[in-house]
């Protein structure tokens, strides 16, 4: 286990409003960090005051783009007590993108350690405001200076946080969304999977392209044939098609599995819902829509939590579900997931990790 030296700030920041914060705007006084280097391992872990790094301007990350990413959040429950959800789930994922990307694998027991005591440090920043959290950010990222494609051999490995309010404006209610025909975010094979930013850089033509329409994200089609649906740009996609609960496999290897996406299939298979992992084709969707029989959609992510759906725009042909409301099943999902995040409900899947 590492031993994390701690330099507190002497210079605390203000505070802003919780009730104004938006998402990803505002960051806590301190910061968690830890180097790499080849040969040596994973070594001095500090928190120290938030501040900028110093980069020489060849290191690796700005050429050739080798890092990765996380993000799950830290609530404080109505007893004033600080908790993550399923915390161990995103450190998974993230040594799973370690390994796609050639960076080293960050030790599990590690990685939550920093993590809770990053947050303890700053827990004062954890708002308390309705639908607020602290955000978590783990990134990891090549450091070398110099030219060259190759696995790098030194790496820093970071933390920051970040008090967050709604991921979109619209907040529980029903977002717009466009399909994407033109581009593509990832094929099999590739980074998909991974969370990693060349996945969101090369996404952004298409959010983009949709925000200057006028809708909030983009759902992406399989990159090979232009057909099945893959997910929203910072989602994963779930439809309710009669009854049945329908969200894209994961075997494709082209979807991030997202951690809100596996605890929304295991809450709806505890309700005896039938829930259906497969290849799911964009015009079924719309044969669904267009014969009655498109019940509900939404998205699901960290960011976000539950996302419902109103409206797909495809090829110009505006689908509107559910009426452009929020589905029965959306609603019980989100007052489920959040009621356990945020310690209003029991956690009877043992999915809470307590800080204190």
């Amino acid at each position: 286990m590492i031993d994390i030296k701690i330099e507190k700030t002497t210079t605390p920041k203000q505070k802003p409003d919780q009730n104004k914060l938006g998402f990803g705007n505002y960051f806590t006084d301190h910061m968690f960090v830890m180097n790499y280097t080849e040969g040596k391992g994973w070594y001095d872990p500090r928190i120290i005051p938030y501040q900028n790094f110093s980069l020489d301007p060849a290191a690796m990350v700005f050429h050739y783009a080798q890092e990765m990413f996380e993000g799950l959040k830290a609530y404080k429950t109505p007893d004033g007590h600080i908790q993550l959800f399923r915390p161990q789930k995103n450190i998974e994922r993230m040594n799973r993108t370690n390994i796609r990307m050639c960076i080293p694998e960050v030790d599990p027991d590690d990685a939550l350690l920093a993590i809770k005591t990053l947050v303890s440090v700053d827990r004062d920043w954890i708002p308390d405001a309705e639908g607020t959290s602290l955000y978590i950010r783990p990134f990891i990222f090549a450091c070398d200076a110099h030219l060259g494609v190759h696995v790098a051999k030194n790496y820093i490995f970071c933390i920051i946080l970040s008090p967050v309010g709604s991921y979109y404006p619209e907040g529980i209610n029903p977002v717009k969304i466009f399909v994407e025909d033109e581009y593509v975010r990832a094929v099999k094979g590739g980074t998909g999977f991974a969370k990693c930013g060349g996945n969101y850089a090369s996404s952004l033509i298409g959010q983009k392209k949709a925000e200057d329409m006028g809708y909030a994200q983009v759902l992406w089609l399989d990159g090979i044939e232009h057909k099945y649906i893959d997910e929203v740009g910072a989602m994963n996609v779930f439809f309710v098609i009669d009854g049945e609960v329908v969200t894209p496999t994961l075997e494709t290897g082209s979807i991030l599995p997202g951690v809100t996406r596996a605890s929304c299939i295991e809450l709806l298979r505890s309700w005896g819902m039938k829930v259906t992992e497969r290849r799911l084709a964009i015009d079924e969707v719309i044969a669904a829509q267009k014969a009655g029989k498109l019940d509900e959609a939404f998205g699901t992510g960290t960011a976000a939590v539950i996302s419902p759906i109103g409206e797909l725009n495809n090829h110009g042909d505006k689908l509107v579900i559910n009426g452009g409301k929020i589905g029965a099943i959306s609603q019980k999902l989100y007052d489920n997931l959040t009621g356990i995040q945020w310690g209003r409900l029991p956690d009877t899947l043992g999915w809470i990790v307590r800080i204190d």
